[in-house]
């Protein structure tokens, strides 16, 4: 018979931790799932990777398939002379033991060996458990909803293994909470949403890809919210007091006399709310905004201004000095 390398085919060194091994085949079946896979044999390597994880995840099967040796995956090997002695918990001891040859794959023999699969329950009255698939889905919500927190629900169409072992989509509508300090392109874990185990599996994960819908005032960062903030010329020549908007309402806010375009000016506390009780901040970015159709009497008074000025933004390009 032909040698699969288990350990090859799951990812991970011969040394894995039973940790590892399960965090690998949870990947993997995501990955080669056939009703979500896209790769063309998604079937096959889905089917590759259950046989390994079903022989590696058992302690028993797992000294008894180190024990076979190191061989090369797809060479032709037989097993050791006492394999047949191996079997006595599940009834195939010294007496009427496991014969290597009679069997044309590993999947087999080890069905044999550990009473795993359909079979295995049969003979040993357990049963093969596989963990459910986890699962992945993007969500939208509103900078609102993420300020307060909210509640969705999703109408998802799921793979699930049938009682014959077939997968199958099965619709499923998932309610998750969405809790207060959502940021854009959080990952959100929801245990125990996602695909259902197979013979007492435990379901697999929800995992959520949030993203927050475009605001018409403010622009998120982490938790920091930006907010262009425009001012005409003698607003930024002589100060001014203005209302500026936040999530909470508005917020009076003092220029002082001489802001300057793409100046930021901070609002402690006034962002985003974080998951441990505190706020990111407000930032307002200056913007020297100017009339595109002036009246008579301002065209009139910006002719007095330009007469009279020595102010030059533009004294640097000839001397090398900042203006």
């Amino acid at each position: 018979m032909k040698y699969k390398d288990y350990y090859q085919i799951m990812g991970v060194a011969h040394d894995a931790t039973q940790d590892d091994i399960k965090k690998s085949y949870r990947k993997l079946a995501h990955k080669y799932h056939p009703d979500v896979s896209p790769e063309k044999d998604a079937k096959e390597r889905f089917q590759e990777v259950a046989e390994a994880y079903a022989a590696l995840k058992d302690p028993e099967k797992r000294a008894a398939y180190d024990n076979l040796g190191s061989h090369q995956a797809g060479d032709e090997f037989r097993p050791p002379p006492d394999w047949g002695s191996r079997g006595g918990t599940d009834g195939a001891g010294a007496g009427g033991g496991i014969h290597f040859e009679d069997f044309g794959d590993l999947s087999d023999l080890f069905e044999q060996f550990g009473g795993g699969g359909r079979r295995g329950a049969q003979h040993r009255g357990g049963s093969f458990a596989m963990p459910g698939a986890d699962f992945e889905a993007s969500i939208q919500i509103s900078l609102d909803d993420a300020a307060h927190g909210t509640e969705v629900s999703l109408d998802l169409s799921m793979p699930e293994p049938a009682a014959d072992g077939s997968l199958r989509r099965v619709p499923r509508k998932v309610v998750v909470r969405i809790p207060i300090g959502a940021t854009d392109g959080q990952r959100l874990r929801v245990r125990g949403k996602g695909g259902a185990g197979f013979g007492g599996g435990a379901p697999g994960d929800l995992y959520l890809d949030i993203h927050l819908a475009p605001h018409r005032l403010f622009r998120p960062s982490g938790h920091d919210l930006y907010i262009e903030l425009p001012l005409t010329p003698p607003e930024a020549v002589l100060g001014t007091t203005l209302e500026l908007p936040t999530l909470a309402g508005k917020v009076e806010l003092k220029i002082k006399p001489g802001a300057a375009s793409g100046q930021k000016l901070r609002l402690t506390g006034k962002g985003l709310p974080t998951s441990s009780g505190g706020h990111g901040d407000l930032f307002a970015v200056v913007q020297i905004v100017v009339p595109a159709q002036p009246s008579e009497r301002e065209a009139e008074l910006y002719k007095e201004l330009a007469a009279v000025t020595q102010f030059n933004p533009r004294a640097y390009f000839d001397s090398g000095e900042q203006a």
